[in-house]
């Protein structure tokens, strides 16, 4: 494991010619209209910042989520099971002790990490594909304590487990999200598999859904009869990206398959779809149900993609490196290849950049305290990398 590399590569060097026309490349489901204007393909925004890239530490395996600690530091998790700490300096440590049975096949493993802002008891909460009786498994969420020396996560307790588990090695969703109103927002999938795929809009499950729970274990209140009381909105497809904009709101942004990738802000007691509706199609290129995009009660994503970015990581940025981007969503592309920036007005997209295009199949994306742009590379020597102004 590399300590520390230093690599400073310039945007304009990987993203070729500023600005390229993205929305150019045709659609897979050209038939498809949006609901409204703006819904899809906003104009595309100037690339006219030179940005830089440190790798502040590579040789990580595959990482999925990192939550930054008061110091500088680092959490970062390895989708085989692994904790680290990575120093503000970019030293690597030991795989940290204590996490519960991790299944760690397909999409499945360690997945997000996160720490409250002021890291007071240092407590830590982490998701991740739990093991289950007969090859099964399910999303889970459990929470400890970093020991003082930074070696061992302490007295981890499983405080949500989604129902019912399935033998399926994809679709676990698990990004953690504080709401700041004593709730811990969970993002989960429907499982990938038609069996399961074909319960997302049952009431007595977690398939497809979007759960509040409280931080230490239990629902966080019932929101609407009927539904599972960890139940907070239903209709999602794989949700690996989540985050509270400036004033406090949560948006979500999901996996679709061939299209349909979807930026929402969920709200309690509504149905976004899934798989329902929907835009773009199915991997086999056939469309999903019946095709449609629209139907009355269900709700329409703030935007979607057609083609996929294949988003996972959501940031709003706040911070004084980048002030021309303050209250942009800065989002992870994995087959997209780039950190995608939107710009907003009210709850539409204006417009849409793509940044350090080339880069690597982005994973997460986080704003550290200094303004800096965090990202985390998704491969098998994936890398943290710090995006500055050049």
């Amino acid at each position: 494991m590399t300590r520390f590399v230093l690599s400073t590569v310039l945007a304009a060097a990987l993203a070729g010619p500023a600005a390229a026309d993205f929305n150019a490349t045709p659609p897979n489901a050209p038939d498809q209209q949006p609901a409204f204007a703006g819904q899809t393909r906003a104009p595309v925004l100037p690339d006219d910042i030179a940005l830089a890239t440190t790798t502040v530490a590579d040789g990580l395996e595959h990482p999925w989520g990192m939550a930054e600690l008061p110091d500088g530091g680092w959490l970062v998790t390895e989708r085989p099971g692994r904790l680290r700490m990575v120093s503000a300096d970019g030293r690597v440590g030991p795989e940290i002790a204590g996490l519960p049975p991790i299944d760690a096949r397909g999409q499945g493993g360690l997945l997000d990490v996160l720490v409250a802002p002021d890291f007071a008891d240092r407590r830590v909460w982490i998701s991740y594909a739990a093991p289950a009786e007969g090859g099964r498994n399910a999303t889970a969420v459990a929470t400890g304590t970093l020991s003082a020396d930074g070696s061992t996560l302490e007295n981890v307790t499983e405080i949500f487990r989604q129902t019912p588990p399935w033998a399926s090695d994809k679709h676990f969703g698990s990004r953690l999200v504080l709401d700041g109103q004593g709730g811990l927002f969970v993002t989960l999938g429907e499982r990938s598999d038609p069996a399961p795929r074909a319960t997302a809009q049952d009431d007595d499950n977690h398939i497809g859904k979007l759960v509040r729970i409280d931080p230490l274990g239990g629902a966080a209140g019932a929101r609407v009869d009927g539904w599972l009381p960890e139940t907070f909105a239903k209709g999602f497809r794989n949700v690996q990206a989540a985050a509270l904009d400036g004033q406090g709101r949560l948006w979500t942004v999901e996996h679709g398959p061939k299209g349909g990738d979807e930026l929402n802000r969920p709200q309690a007691g509504k149905n976004y779809g899934w798989p329902i509706i929907t835009y773009g199609l199915d991997y086999s290129g056939k469309p999903i149900g019946e095709g449609i995009t629209a139907q009355q009660g269900l709700e329409q994503p703030v935007y979607y993609w057609d083609p996929v970015i294949a988003a996972s990581g959501l940031a709003f940025y706040d911070g004084a490196m980048f002030p021309e981007w303050q209250g942009n969503a800065l989002i992870g592309g994995l087959v997209g290849r780039a950190l995608v920036r939107l710009t907003l007005d009210g709850d539409r997209v204006t417009g849409e950049a793509r940044h350090l295009q080339g880069i690597g199949r982005v994973r997460d994306v986080e704003v550290a305290r200094d303004g800096s742009v965090m990202l985390l590379t998704d491969a098998r020597n994936g890398a943290l990398v710090r995006v500055t102004r050049d």
